[in-house]
């Protein structure tokens, strides 16, 4: 099996008449997988609005979303979470097809996430229904905080994230690491 470790941020509401329902809108995504490859982008269709009114993401995703670099910089307004000409920023339907590819051209992949289940949820989403994954996109996602339990380790014995949380890119990297450490773990056990 080889690995994609990864990690979406996004915002969850309820939304439509009488806001009985709920839905879980993408803010950015990040994939790294066992040989080497990386994947980050930021969905350029984002509800900004209701981003801005998000007090715990404001302070520590919009952080991490890309900011406009040397003269970039000066042509960015501040109302801007992101800077829209920036590369990783893209609509939705541009993310799936590259996510979908980046996963189709791994072999025998496996999905890994760390608290994943809205993870594995709002990425099938990229496609629309269940039904609709990709083919070679698995239809769950390997968790790590199951896997730490399955293995009798603690979240205090876990390695720690040094920077960049809530950046899914660190977030997923730190997942490798951490999938990487319980797979030594169980080997040393045996």
């Amino acid at each position: 099996m080889t690995a994609i470790d990864y990690d979406l941020e996004f915002i969850e509401y309820r939304t439509g008449w009488l806001r009985k329902r709920y839905t879980i809108d993408l803010i950015s995504i990040a994939l790294t997988a066992d040989d080497g490859r990386e994947y980050y982008a930021v969905n350029r269709d984002m509800p900004v609005r209701r981003i801005r009114k998000h007090k715990w993401l404001m302070k520590n995703v919009v952080p991490h979303l890309p900011k406009g670099q040397g003269d970039q910089r000066i042509h960015m307004p501040k109302r801007w979470l992101f800077h829209y000409a920036d590369h990783r920023v893209k609509p939705q339907t541009q993310i799936a097809r590259e996510v979908a590819a980046f996963i189709q051209t791994t072999d025998d992949v496996e999905l890994w996430a760390n608290y994943g289940a809205y993870d594995h949820v709002r990425l099938c989403w990229l496609w629309g229904l269940m039904i609709d994954l990709p083919p070679g996109v698995p239809m769950f996602t390997n968790d790590i905080q199951q896997e730490a339990r399955r293995l009798g380790v603690t979240w205090g014995e876990l390695p720690k994230q040094l920077s960049g949380e809530h950046n899914p890119l660190a977030d997923a990297r730190h997942t490798q690491t951490v999938r990487r450490w319980l797979a030594e773990q169980e080997v040393r056990t045996r």
